[in-house]
């Protein structure tokens, strides 16, 4: 009899217990509870993603252009030499050796009176004095050709070794340079040291044919003179006149 009590008043707790574990589960709110969704997580993952590949997009973009604008830079950047002015002063001394030339210059006018006057036909009223002098300034005319010619072609030379200098320091500049203004200007300097050069050939070649020109000028006047000369030998004169002549003083013998 005491046993069967003691059995229904368990069952009794048992049933009495059973709401109070119950209701604390019931009086959680429903936004409350966690809900893991695979969909929204892998979306989630990828937005994430292609966000993270827009700022390293971004970082190579302005790395790019960072890398552009120091190439810019460096294109800018003017050569540190400059051949100019040794230039220059080889063109001036080869230029005033050519203002210097001797008695006939580089002067049409010039040369077209002296050819007028000293290298035409010998004149047949001219005196044999005028012929001889215009002989000796034709040939003081034409050695002085020929030492204007070797003087630019010594001054042409001593220009050689400044050209060597000057072209082993651009070609190393060109070599060097950090940028296309660089190696732009180089090159316009090589172009110009290479124009200087033409110029100093251009004077020899004029120096040697002025002094050509006066040699063979000076032979031709010199075969028209020597005609003329031989046409006065040998035209007939008036001849032997006697006359008289006295040989002793009036109170000689």
């Amino acid at each position: 009899m005491i046993a069967r009590r003691s059995r229904a008043a368990f069952v009794a707790a048992s049933i009495l217990a059973v709401p109070l574990a119950v209701s604390p589960m019931l009086a959680v709110p429903a936004h409350a509870i966690f809900v893991f969704d695979p969909s929204n997580y892998a979306q989630n993952v990828i937005q994430a993603a292609r966000a993270l590949q827009q700022i390293t997009n971004q970082i190579t973009s302005l790395q790019n252009e960072a890398q552009m604008l120091m190439n810019q830079a460096r294109n800018l950047q003017s050569l540190p030499i400059s051949s100019l002015q040794e230039i220059q002063q080889s063109v001036r001394r080869t230029q005033q050796l050519l203002n210097q030339a001797q008695n006939i210059a580089y002067d049409v006018q010039a040369i077209d009176q002296a050819f007028q006057t000293k290298y035409a036909n010998a004149s047949l009223s001219a005196s044999d004095r005028q012929l001889v002098t215009d002989a000796r300034s034709r040939w003081q005319n034409t050695v002085g050709g020929l030492q204007d010619a070797m003087k630019v072609q010594a001054t042409v030379v001593g220009n050689l070794d400044t050209n060597r200098t000057e072209m082993t320091r651009l070609v190393g500049a060109s070599q060097g340079a950090t940028g296309a203004l660089q190696a732009t200007q180089a090159g316009n300097q090589l172009l110009a040291l290479q124009a200087q050069q033409l110029a100093d050939l251009t004077a020899v070649v004029a120096a040697n044919g002025r002094a050509q020109a006066l040699t063979e000028a000076e032979r031709a006047a010199a075969a028209a003179q020597g005609r003329e000369q031989r046409r006065r030998f040998l035209t007939p004169g008036a001849g032997y006149q006697p006359g008289s002549a006295r040989m002793f003083h009036s109170g000689g013998y």
